[in-house]
C-alpha cells in the first residue's frame, strides 16, 4: 500500500511538473506572437473622418515597430471616429504628431502609423486627443482598384498577377517597388518631354492628312469603290488568271526543254563567240584602221561599178619571187605604170 502511494505520489510530480512547462510555453508563445508588453502605457485619442476596419487589439506603430495597441473605437457627432489607443510610456508624443491608419495585409487589417510631423512640439498628456487635422484614414481599395479597371482589362493575366504582387509589395512597405514605377514613369514623362515638338509637329502633320483626307472624301470613295470592282473583277476572271498561270507552267517546261536539247551547241558557240571577241579585242587597232578607210574603198568601188554589172581590173604592179632549180629564190617586181594607176 505504501508502495502504491510512493508510486501516486511520482506520478502526480511529474503531472504537475508537466502542466507547469506547458502553461509557461503558452504563455510564452502568446506573448511573442501577440507581442504583448508589460511596459507602463499611456493612454491617447486620435479623432479620424473614417476608421472603416480599425478593430480593438490593432497595433500602434512607430517606423513599423509595435508600441501599442487600439484599446476602444466610438462614433461622435455621426461623422467622426474616436480611436482610444495606449503605447508605451518612453513613447513620447507631442501637437505635431501625425496617425494614419495603415494597411497590415491585402486581407483587411489595418494599424495606426504615428510619425512626427512639423509644428507644435509641446508633448501631450495621458488622455489628451490628436484632433482630426493631423489624422488621416486608410486609403479606399474599391476606389482604388474601381481605377484600375480599365486598365485590368487590357492586361493579360499574367501582368494583372505581377501588377498584384507589386501592389502586395508596395503595401507591405517595400518603397524599392514604388519608387522604381515611379522611376519609370518620370523616366517616360521626361522622354516625351524632351520629344515636344516632335510630338506637336506629328500631331499637326497628322491634323492636316486628315484635313485633305476630308477634303478629298469623294475621291476617297470613289479609289475605294474602284478598288472593290478591280477585286471583283480578279474574282470573276480567276478561272482564267488561273489557266493562263497553267500555260504560262507549261511554256516554262517547254522552254526548258528546248534549252536542254541546245545546251551543247549554244555551249560551244558562245566559247567560240568568247575566242571571236578575243581577237577583235587584240587586233582592235587594225579594225579600226579599217573602218576608217572603208568609206574611200566604197566609194572607188562604186566608180568603178558605174557602167555595168562587172569590174574591170588592171595591174600596176606585180611582186613575188622565182624560186631557182639550185633551192635559191630570185624577187621578181614589175611594173605596168600609166595614168590608171596613178588614180589609185
Amino acid at each position: 500500500m505504501k508502495l502504491l502511494d510512493k508510486k501516486t505520489t511520482g506520478d502526480l510530480v511529474r503531472l504537475l511538473i508537466f502542466i507547469v512547462v506547458t502553461t509557461l510555453a503558452t504563455g510564452l508563445l502568446v506573448i511573442t506572437i501577440g507581442n504583448i508588453s508589460f511596459k507602463p502605457s499611456t493612454d491617447y485619442r486620435a479623432v479620424f473622418v473614417d476608421a472603416t476596419g480599425v478593430v480593438k487589439g490593432d497595433d500602434i506603430r512607430v517606423a513599423g515597430v509595435k508600441v501599442g495597441s487600439v484599446k476602444d473605437v466610438q462614433i461622435v457627432d455621426r461623422t467622426r471616429a474616436v480611436v482610444s489607443f495606449s503605447v508605451e510610456e518612453d513613447v513620447r508624443l507631442t501637437g505635431a504628431t501625425q496617425a494614419s491608419i495603415r494597411y497590415r495585409n491585402l486581407v483587411g487589417q489595418r494599424y495606426i502609423s504615428l510619425t512626427e510631423g512639423v509644428g507644435d512640439t509641446q508633448p501631450l498628456e495621458d488622455g489628451d486627443t490628436i484632433e482630426v487635422a493631423n489624422t488621416s484614414p486608410a486609403l479606399d481599395l474599391t476606389v482604388l482598384f474601381n481605377g484600375f479597371k480599365p486598365l485590368f482589362q487590357a492586361l493579360s493575366p499574367s501582368d494583372i498577377n505581377k501588377l498584384s504582387y507589386e501592389v502586395v509589395q508596395v503595401f507591405q512597405g517595400e518603397g524599392g517597388t514604388l519608387e522604381s514605377l515611379l522611376a519609370s514613369t518620370a523616366s517616360v514623362t521626361k522622354t516625351l518631354a524632351a520629344r515636344d515638338d516632335v510630338i506637336s509637329a506629328l500631331i499637326e502633320n497628322l491634323d492636316g492628312v486628315l484635313d485633305n483626307l476630308g477634303d478629298r472624301d469623294q475621291q476617297l470613295s470613289q479609289l475605294i469603290i474602284n478598288f472593290r470592282q478591280l477585286v471583283g473583277g480578279l474574282k470573276d476572271d480567276r478561272v482564267a488568271i488561273l489557266d493562263s498561270l497553267d500555260q504560262i507552267s507549261e511554256l516554262s517546261v517547254q522552254t526548258a526543254g528546248l534549252v536542254s536539247g541546245i545546251r551543247e551547241p549554244l555551249t560551244e558557240d558562245v566559247k567560240q563567240l568568247r575566242r571571236f571577241a578575243g581577237n577583235i579585242n587584240a587586233n582592235r587597232g587594225e579594225l579600226d584602221r579599217a573602218l576608217q578607210v572603208l568609206p574611200i574603198k566604197l566609194n572607188k568601188v562604186g566608180r568603178t561599178a558605174t557602167y555595168g554589172s562587172y569590174f574591170n581590173f588592171y595591174l600596176c604592179q606585180f611582186q613575188g619571187r622565182v624560186r631557182l632549180p639550185g633551192g635559191s629564190s630570185v624577187p621578181l617586181t614589175y611594173n605596168t605604170g600609166g595614168a590608171r594607176c596613178d588614180l589609185g
